[in-house]
């Protein structure tokens, strides 16, 4: 079990006239990239949300390398400065240059100085080709530029877990290969990613291992062949046969 990075049990989610998520169980190991795909309003961005504690589940419980984090007096802060979250609308302070968007969390949580943060903020930004736009606003930033600094903002906590909340849903078209690009490179390199996302042709590419979900369930999991090209379930079969 050395290598499990969550584990989901029988996690529940309420909200007023809605259960959101239905005894929700699963595992996320070391190094998976894992993709949670379905129809819209099937609980996937509340999965993700419960995972960073970004939303309380109302039952279940939920293990961070053997930690529960759903304990009462449990470390959030620590827990996610270990644990990123990427969002739909880049979430960058507009008041902030680059450069400080990228330094600010390293510095402000005491994972690095501020000589040590410049350092990791200039070598992230020169990995991806943003170097010179260090010391401009995000309001000067293409979608696709701001949802990479977004992305490299999470790199810089180096973190254990990456997890996408429709990191691509928010861009111009011309836009999305520049951040699928570096996602790609992250999995490659090991990084362990939960993603969700409508964009089935980038799941079957980069997946590890992809969930459906739907009416709050976990309907199927398994490998990008087994849940898109070969599911045997009706569902799974009709909402594929519908955007493949």
């Amino acid at each position: 079990m050395n290598d499990v990075i969550f584990e989901v049990r029988d996690l529940i989610k309420d909200f007023p006239e809605l259960r959101a998520l239905n005894k929700v169980s699963t595992t996320i190991k070391k190094g998976e990239v894992v993709f949670v795909v379905g129809p819209s309003g099937s609980g996937k961005s509340t999965f993700l949300r419960c995972l960073n504690l970004l939303e309380t589940p109302s039952g279940g419980e939920i293990f961070f390398k053997g930690g529960k984090i759903t304990a009462k007096h449990y470390d959030i802060n620590k827990f996610r400065q270990k644990v990123c979250m990427v969002f739909q609308h880049f979430n960058l302070f507009s008041n902030l240059t680059i450069h400080k968007n990228i330094t600010l969390a390293p510095i402000k949580t005491h994972r690095a100085n501020p000589k040590e943060a410049g350092k990791t903020a200039d070598r992230l930004l020169k990995r991806i080709g943003l170097f010179e736009k260090r010391n401009v606003y995000p309001s000067q930033l293409s979608g696709g530029q701001k949802q990479r600094i977004a992305i490299i903002r999470a790199l810089a906590m180096n973190p254990d877990v990456l997890l996408f909340d429709e990191p691509t849903s928010a861009l111009d078209p011309e836009m999305v290969g520049e951040v699928q690009a570096l996602m790609r490179e992250l999995a490659n390199e090991g990084m362990t990613m939960v993603v969700v996302t409508h964009d089935i042709g980038f799941a079957s590419e980069v997946a590890d291992r992809v969930i459906f979900m739907d009416h709050g369930e976990i309907v199927v999991s398994g490998t990008q062949e087994e849940v898109i090209k070969n599911s045997d379930n009706p569902r799974v079969k009709e909402f594929f046969s519908k955007v493949l």
